[in-house]
């Protein structure tokens, strides 16, 4: 029974973590709109310099829309520890009794849900300015749905390794960029298979077992990070 009434506690506390993050983040929906704006704009941007050209619009598209979701995604990554860290409240929670790890799980998905899934939701609506099919534009918002939460668990790790560092978000974009890149190579390549006449299963599966391998080792790294920047 005990053990039982401290898991409760436990998903509790992670609960309000998660639901905090939200809370303070709709409180700022700037932060969130910029993000979302962002995206918008940047990848409407192309279809502008470019002209109406459909065929070498179709052909740009999964490589524009990626680098421009990996764009959006990085602007919030500095602010996803760095508000806690100075009024001290990440202090307490690496301090209570529950694990950092999971605590940082938590607020990598609060990051995500506020980042990454609007990018998965609007991207579709984008990509027909790309004239892509209703099988690309599948292809496109699944693989969106699998690497946006890959970029948060990697950005997790710059956030925590550039706390309490002036520049923090130059430094991030230095450390995780070249992380990113095989997120960006597989994410764009499922879509280009499409395109081709292969079949995107290839590149969904290996962003499959990136976001796997993320979920165990980047909340791992993160939260290792974040004990040392609090000592």
């Amino acid at each position: 029974m005990i053990t039982e009434y401290n898991k409760i506690g436990a998903f509790s506390v992670l609960l309000r973590v998660f639901k905090r993050d939200i809370r303070i983040a709709w409180r700022r929906r700037s932060d969130i709109a910029n993000v979302f704006f962002f995206f918008i704009i940047a990848t409407s941007l192309f279809p502008l310099g470019l002209g109406a050209d459909p065929r070498l619009l179709h052909a740009i598209a999964p490589s524009v829309l990626w680098v421009c979701a990996l764009l959006s995604c990085m602007l919030s990554l500095p602010r996803m520890f760095a508000n806690d860290y100075a009024d001290g409240t990440l202090e307490q929670l690496i301090m209570s009794n529950q694990p950092t790890l999971l605590i940082v799980l938590m607020k990598t998905l609060a990051h995500w849900v506020l980042s990454g899934l609007p990018l998965v939701l609007v991207a579709p609506l984008i990509g027909l300015q790309f004239n892509l099919s209703v099988i690309e534009l599948q292809v496109l918002a699944l693989s969106l749905l699998l690497g946006t939460p890959t970029l948060s668990l990697i950005g997790s790790i710059g956030g925590a390794l550039t706390l309490g560092v002036r520049s923090g978000g130059v430094l991030i974009a230095l450390l995780i960029l070249p992380l990113y890149i095989p997120v960006l190579v597989f994410g764009a390549g499922a879509v280009n298979a499409v395109f081709v006449g292969m079949g995107a299963s290839g590149g969904l599966a290996l962003l499959g077992a990136m976001l796997a391998l993320s979920l165990v080792f980047a909340p791992l790294a993160a939260s290792m990070a974040l004990k040392i920047a609090i000592e």
